[in-house]
């Protein structure tokens, strides 16, 4: 599959998207529990695009593009506990060229859970476990024959016993300097690779470390500027004390979401990996970025 230079023309590029909100100004779903102490909410995206080209003098492919997101939590807090709860998952499609199949653009599963008993002002003793992987085969694109990832390889389990600083509801910083950290492939050509650095014919590797989870998220700016703006920014890393402590894996995600109007909506994602275990086409390990940007009209159900 070779890339070709593209002169697009865009025909069709629709955003549909669900929420529940408190307000009309809000772009995140929070809504008050039964029981008393719980909020709970949800917001669903999915992108499409498709342009179609027939006989086009100017050249260019036709192309298909979906795109889907599901962020949903359910959190809990009285006088003395809180318990945070979230799913995030993601899934995305591209199809370039009549001839050629669907690949992937995005595939995500993260699975939080996060408790904590109050220990004094605003700092909470804190336990916290969180799954992560994926969905669908991935291939070393243009060549498709090369499969170097699939359902639960990678896959991550992390464990962590820690102290958690939570001022207010925006900010939280999670500090665990005893955590355990399972790598997974459950894939038997890319264990017997050695594949997300466990050894060669293994499935998992287990690491023991220090973890720090840092998290700012915002949906009720005051200012004119940014009230419809939806900002979540996210910080993972972890230090293994017993391999290279100096090789800090890194996992950054930035989410922005802007009503621009009623009917104009604007998403933003962006996503940076550094792990020195995942090597890069035998080589170093480098770091990984992925954005994906969705404009389009929006309707709320």
């Amino acid at each position: 599959m070779k890339t070709k230079p593209l002169i697009i023309l865009l025909l069709c590029a629709i955003t549909v998207s669900a929420q529940v909100t408190e307000t009309e100004k809000k772009l995140k779903t929070l809504e008050t529990d039964t029981l008393s102490g719980w909020k709970t909410g949800a917001v669903t995206g999915v992108n499409l695009a498709q342009t179609a080209l027939v006989n086009w003098s100017a050249g260019g492919e036709s192309s298909v593009a979906i795109n889907g997101l599901l962020s949903v939590f359910a959190n809990y807090k009285n006088k003395k506990s809180a318990w945070d709860n979230s799913l995030d998952v993601g899934y995305g499609l591209l199809q370039q060229g009549k001839d050629k199949g669907f690949i992937k653009t995005d595939d995500r599963f993260d699975l939080l859970s996060k408790y904590g008993q109050k220990a004094f002002s605003d700092f909470y003793y804190t336990v916290l476990v969180n799954f992560k992987t994926q969905f669908a085969p991935g291939y070393n694109y243009p060549n498709d024959s090369v499969r170097i990832s699939n359902f639960l390889a990678p896959a991550y389990l992390l464990g962590a016993v820690g102290l958690n600083y939570q001022p207010n509801s925006y900010f939280n910083a999670f500090i665990a300097p005893v955590t355990s950290k399972m790598t997974i492939v459950n894939d038997d050509a890319l264990s017997a690779a050695g594949a997300f650095g466990v050894t060669p014919g293994e499935k998992t590797k287990t690491e023991f470390g220090g973890y720090a989870r840092i998290i700012y998220s915002r949906n009720d700016f005051k200012s004119e500027l940014l009230k419809n703006v939806a900002f979540t920014t996210k910080l993972d890393l972890f230090s293994n004390y017993l391999k290279d402590p100096q090789n800090v894996d890194v996992n950054w995600e930035n989410q922005i979401a802007l009503k621009v109007n009623k009917y104009i909506s604007v998403n933003l994602n962006t996503h940076l990996l550094y792990d020195a275990d995942i090597l890069y086409e035998g080589g170093p390990a480098r770091v990984q970025f992925k954005e994906i940007l969705g404009v389009g009209f929006s309707m709320k159900l």
